[in-house]
């Protein structure tokens, strides 16, 4: 008879637990709070995707060659000893020619804005509502710097 451990009421029978909810039960919550009505939590497309949609909360223009700063109207506390990664959609990426800069999220919850570039000829148009980016959270590490001279 195979002999039966439990991780977090999961039970594992010769290592073949669920390691997706297994480690999913570990993960603490993401917490969000809108800056203004037209802020859109941030979610994800499927259970296991990796990145989560977030949107914007103005009307704006990038022009053609050009940048903008997308308001997400969102406050997000990362759980600790992670960062939050912008970054840019693909098929936006791919159809558009836009592209994220400055992707960082930090622990410091000040609200989140996107910086899309545009790389086409063509202006592009964002409304309130556009998923216009997907925040992915990672661990991280911050050691301290220690000055070497040899």
């Amino acid at each position: 008879m195979a002999e039966e451990k439990k991780i977090n009421n999961f039970a594992i029978q010769n290592g073949s637990a669920d390691i997706y909810e297994v480690i999913k039960s570990y993960i603490p919550f993401l917490n969000v709070r809108r800056l203004s009505d037209k802020a859109i939590l941030p979610k994800r497309m499927f259970p296991h995707s990796a990145a989560y949609d977030i949107f914007s909360a103005r009307d704006i223009m990038v022009p053609a060659r050009g940048k903008a700063k997308i308001a997400t109207d969102l406050s997000i506390d990362l759980p600790p000893g992670t960062y939050g990664r912008v970054a840019a959609r693909s098929s936006v990426a791919w159809h558009h020619s836009i592209d994220v800069g400055g992707g960082v999220v930090d622990l410091d919850k000040n609200p989140v804005f996107v910086i899309l570039f545009n790389h086409s000829d063509v202006d592009f148009e964002v409304k309130v509502g556009d998923n216009i980016a997907q925040l992915v959270i990672e661990l991280h590490a911050t050691p301290e710097v220690v000055e070497v001279y040899q």
